[in-house]
């Protein structure tokens, strides 16, 4: 059992009126979940009512409820939130190379706007599936979120170059080994080319330093900030499953802040939580 921190001192930033959460998980009870426990939150199951109670705190107005790796390629459970949020939610989910046109118009019609490649331990579909998925997606309007260990950016420059869905960089692109220039020199190059988004979020999953303020993760935010600030989104990354102990369970507000002080001013911020995530997920504009 973990006690999940849903409320509190309100972030300092000011938060703009359609601010979007671009990345979380979110769970009902009634729908399995993997046999080897990948992905598993911790008990209590963090549902749609508990995460309203975040945004409340937070002043976000949308969100983005991503697959997650206890169901596996299994999209009911997502389905199933997205009705219970309405429409302020849209989703990303896993779809495989054998997935039908007639499923993904079915998830289509049930709020999915993307599809998600996760190539880390828990993963339901990883990096062999990439230009399969990626083809899919562009087929089908939506955008990826593609997930990976960043430290072979290099290796797969020509590959993510090539990809002719939007896609997402997530979660500080996850140099597990250290970003060097040559890695931010990728990330820069896959941005100007138009098809590339970076996700601020989990700064703690990849992060060699440590908090509470990351300053691995922080350099290459700020850096990445400041040569394409209309390309960057974020997340809260809530409910965190890293956390297993109440007392390492974060402080969202706190988060919050500090990953948009990594910004470069107020326009930045204002297209980091609302425009830029409002476009790319599909939501109506404020």
């Amino acid at each position: 059992m973990i006690t999940r921190k849903l409320n509190g001192a309100a972030p300092l930033t000011p938060m703009p009126r359609g601010a979007v959460d671009t990345q979380m998980h979110m769970y009902l009870p009634g729908f399995a979940m993997r046999a080897d426990g990948a992905g598993r939150p911790a008990d209590p199951l963090p549902t749609p009512d508990m995460y309203r109670e975040t945004m409340r705190w937070l002043g976000l107005d949308a969100v983005v409820i991503t697959q997650g790796n206890a169901h596996g390629a299994d999209n009911a459970a997502l389905l199933a939130c997205l009705r219970e949020m309405g429409d302020c939610a849209r989703g990303v989910a896993v779809i495989t190379p054998d997935t039908t046109a007639k499923e993904i118009a079915r998830l289509s019609d049930g709020g999915i706007v993307g599809a998600r490649i996760m190539d880390l331990p828990g993963g339901a579909v990883g990096l062999d599936a990439l230009e399969a998925v990626d083809a899919m997606a562009a087929d089908a309007g939506w955008m990826m979120a593609v997930q990976f260990d960043g430290s072979h950016l290099p290796e797969l420059e020509p590959r993510l170059a090539a990809l002719k869905s939007r896609w997402v960089l997530d979660h500080h692109a996850k140099i597990f080994d250290g970003a060097t220039p040559a890695h931010l020199d990728v990330i820069k190059r896959l941005m100007d080319g138009g098809r590339c988004w970076f996700k601020f979020a989990g700064c703690y999953e990849s992060s060699r330093d440590g908090g509470p303020d990351y300053p691995d993760i922080a350099s290459v935010a700020r850096e990445i900030a400041a040569h394409a600030p209309d390309r960057i989104v974020w997340g809260t990354n809530w409910p965190h499953n890293a956390a297993h102990r109440s007392e390492d369970y974060p402080d969202d507000a706190q988060l919050l802040d500090l990953a948009m002080s990594w910004l470069p001013d107020d326009t930045a911020r204002q297209a980091a939580l609302v425009d830029t995530p409002r476009a790319l997920y599909g939501f109506d504009p404020v």
